[in-house]
């Protein structure tokens, strides 16, 4: 009969080999947490989505940030007064979609920044005439999207128009210039009205930061504001060298999710960039 002292080599070899398979799972590829991974989606409504689908609820999605109805003065809803989009999008089949059990419901704004800041009188007393409108959407909340960094001088003038929206009321804010999460944390609280809430844009998207970086200017806005003022938009696409933008790969994107654990967490956005094969590749990281 055969010795069976080759065998021993053999063993070891294989042995290493688990080892390195073993590593290279828990940290060649980035883990993300199990069950829900996410709150919700943004979308950032525009006529190339206006008949958004999407499998988000798969990955933990059940709310919905809109961004506006209302942009440029096009209405993406009935009975403004204001010119309607092309095509509406179809409010009564999103509000039954799993990941559109709630919604928080962007009012009126524009798709330029200066403009919307430069016209945020306008744009507050019209997104007042907006909320009075019925939906057939389960609204939880208000979103007024004129964006605020630590840039904008006049920001402050905001507050004065923020309490006269509509309650629970939401904002977000970023740090292009990379001030820092202390400065940027004491600088909201110094004028923002203590009942509005911040979706803090992370900027790993446009590399602004990575995600741990992102991270801690969360960790510090909670600690100012409180915990439950806070939430993360995780910019889930990254340049393209060609131009313009491309999804994040999962990897990518998982980094940041993990990084996030234990805030409330929305991808931006779902119609654009979170396809039906991103969310079953993140869902495999699982």
């Amino acid at each position: 009969m055969r010795s069976r002292s080759w065998l021993l080599p053999t063993l070891i070899v294989a042995s290493a080999l688990s080892v390195i398979a073993l590593y290279l799972a828990l940290f060649g590829t980035p883990r993300i947490r199990r069950g829900d991974l996410v709150k919700g989606i943004v979308w950032q409504v525009d006529n190339a989505t206006v008949g958004i689908q999407g499998r988000w609820e798969t990955i933990g999605a059940r709310q919905l940030l809109v961004q506006w109805t209302i942009v440029d003065n096009v209405a993406f809803v009935p009975d403004t007064g204001l010119p309607s989009a092309t095509r509406l999008p179809d409010w009564m089949r999103i509000s039954k979609e799993p990941w559109a059990k709630e919604v928080i419901l962007g009012m009126a704004g524009r798709f330029s920044e200066a403009e919307a800041r430069s016209r945020m009188v306008d744009l507050a007393a019209l997104s007042q005439r907006l909320a009075q409108q019925p939906t057939p959407l389960n609204v939880v909340g208000w979103y007024f999207p004129v964006e605020v960094d630590p840039t904008w001088a006049d920001a402050s003038r905001m507050a004065l128009l923020l309490m006269q929206l509509p309650r629970p009321l939401w904002i977000s804010v970023y740090d292009s210039a990379n001030v820092g999460a202390d400065v940027l944390a004491n600088w909201l609280a110094s004028w923002l009205p203590p009942d509005v809430g911040v979706f803090f844009q992370d900027g790993v998207g446009v590399h602004a930061r990575d995600a741990s970086v992102a991270r801690h200017y969360a960790d510090r806005l909670a600690n100012r504001l409180g915990a439950s003022r806070v939430r993360i938009i995780a910019e889930a696409f990254r340049p393209d060298p060609k131009g313009g933008f491309r999804s994040a790969a999962a990897t990518e994107l998982a980094s940041q999710i993990a990084a996030y654990d234990g805030y409330d967490l929305y991808l931006f956005d779902g119609p654009h960039y979170v396809s039906d094969a991103l969310v079953t590749q993140l869902s495999e990281l699982r």
